[in-house]
């Protein structure tokens, strides 16, 4: 019997890992039916949404018009954990994201730490990006039919309301195409990925016209600490350059598709965000930002004095939006089936549908937990322990390069992090320059929902653990030898 020791730092070979899921024989488990294209506008479209349309009207009155250094430093740190993502996902390219990644570098334990954190990052961002997603509905509804939901039915309990049911509608219907099949939802992620694209370009070319330079004066009036406190929530808005390796298992080539794809992403995404964020701030005094719903919509409205392009801006945030939620919700599930089969978690998890070859149990659960939050909770909180899951995920994935460098400096890499090991290190120092920036509430908060993961592992995943049993610790060690 192993010490708790033993089992905590425990790892699984990389080399038993990529033969499990097929990574070299276009076999495994799920069917590989993702292409680079597609596997791109994944990150693109689960990272362009509230970010942009709705986070951008929380963070601008934090820093003034330095909002878009605040965009900047967070593209900046997420760039740089993005580059050893794409390391890893080349050497470690399954499913499972940064806790597959933990499991090979660090072990055990702290891949179940890691995983509490990606429940934040996935699973509550889900739910914080569906709350946004009835602002922009209820604009699109005003625009066009001239009447507006009830705040009782579109927003939570401490926002005036009882609940927010398209949010909960928006949850429901994502399951629903995600349960038809990886390819399908991909293929509609793609379109809509496009169309946002499209939107945003459409907003900076309006937007532009309405350009102001005095709405810059008093840049920053809280200097740095502004800066890098808007960054904490904006932080938020790149979780989806981690939901690419998501698709670690679902996707052709995945040692050349996974690296390229988030790059890709990073690229598109941090353009459109600095692009959109001075446009916007240029266009509007900085105190129109406080409280202000469906910004972008109403930023276009003011400025050409019409409601069509706020029309066009809501009706772009709504696919978006639902864009967005659907690699989430995606990404979670593939996360949870991960664990299962490692046997962290129940193997109801891993279960696949024989037909689509999709985790239908795991897709409901994790959609029905979704949209309890999304009903009932505010966006503000949502988003901040979000971004807190997913800094302490980005800090680790640094921090397994260098591991996996040092441990297996032979092991084939379909990319390697440029200015090693400059470029691990900064982000490391970056992630934690915006935690320690987080309310106290939140890093509380995330220190119990960690406490919890590892109790449930003490209890439950280290007894379970596939691992752990003789024949694949028989593997293990033949890998490694």
């Amino acid at each position: 019997m192993a010490s708790l020791r033993e089992q905590v730092t425990r790892r699984k070979s990389v080399s038993v890992m990529a033969a499990e899921t097929g990574a070299d024989t276009e076999g495994g488990e799920l069917a590989r039916s993702i292409g680079l294209f597609q596997l791109s506008t994944f990150g693109i479209g689960a990272t362009i949404g509230t970010g942009i349309f709705f986070i951008l009207s929380e963070a601008a009155p934090v820093a003034g018009p330095s909002v878009i250094l605040a965009f900047v430093f967070a593209g900046v740190v997420a760039g740089l954990t993005a580059i050893c993502y794409a390391e890893l996902a080349s050497a470690v390219p399954v499913s499972g994201s940064s806790y597959s990644y933990a499991y090979v570098t660090m072990g055990e334990g702290v891949a179940m730490v890691v995983a509490a954190c990606l429940l934040l990052e996935y699973g509550v961002s889900a739910a914080a990006v569906a709350v946004g997603w009835s602002q922009y509905v209820n604009q699109l509804l005003d625009n066009l039919f001239g009447f507006t939901l009830p705040d009782s039915i579109s927003n939570a309990p401490e926002e005036d309301g009882v609940i927010n049911l398209p949010a909960i509608i928006l949850v429901v219907m994502c399951a629903a195409l995600l349960i038809r099949g990886a390819s399908e939802s991909a293929k509609v992620n793609a379109v809509m990925v496009c169309i946002k694209v499209a939107v945003l370009v459409m907003f900076i070319a309006i937007g532009v016209t309405g350009w102001d330079s005095d709405n810059f004066s008093n840049f920053a009036p809280d200097g740095f600490d502004g800066i890098s406190a808007a960054a904490g929530i904006i932080f938020f808005s790149y979780i989806g350059l981690d939901a690419v390796s998501t698709a670690g298992e679902e996707v052709h080539n995945p040692r050349r598709n996974l690296p390229l794809a988030i790059l890709i992403a990073l690229v598109v995404v941090t353009t459109l965000y600095l692009l959109v964020s001075a446009v916007a701030v240029a266009a509007q005094p900085i105190s129109d930002f406080d409280g202000q719903e469906a910004g972008l919509a109403q930023i276009l409205e003011d400025i050409t004095g019409s409601t069509w392009p706020g029309t066009v801006i809501s009706a772009g945030a709504v696919i978006s939006i639902f864009s967005v939620t659907l690699v989430v919700i995606y990404g979670q599930t593939r996360i949870l089936f991960a664990m299962s089969r490692d046997g962290m978690i129940p193997p109801l998890f891993h279960k696949l549908n024989p037909r689509t070859l999709t985790p239908v149990p795991s897709t409901i659960i994790v959609a029905a937990l979704i949209a309890v939050l999304a009903g009932l909770i505010p966006i503000n909180f949502l988003a901040e322990m979000t971004s807190i899951g997913t800094l302490v995920a980005f800090l680790i994935v640094s921090i397994g390069v260098m591991v996996l460098r040092r441990t297996q400096p032979d092991l084939p890499r379909g990319f390697k992090v440029p200015l090693y090991p400059l470029v691990p290190l900064a982000s490391i120092a970056g992630c934690i320059w915006i935690i320690q920036d987080l309310r106290a509430v939140t890093i509380y908060v995330f220190f119990g929902w960690s406490a919890v993961a590892l109790a449930w592992y003490l209890f439950y995943g280290r007894h379970h653990a596939v691992l752990g049993r003789g024949d694949t610790a028989a593997e293990q060690t033949e890998a490694e030898s």
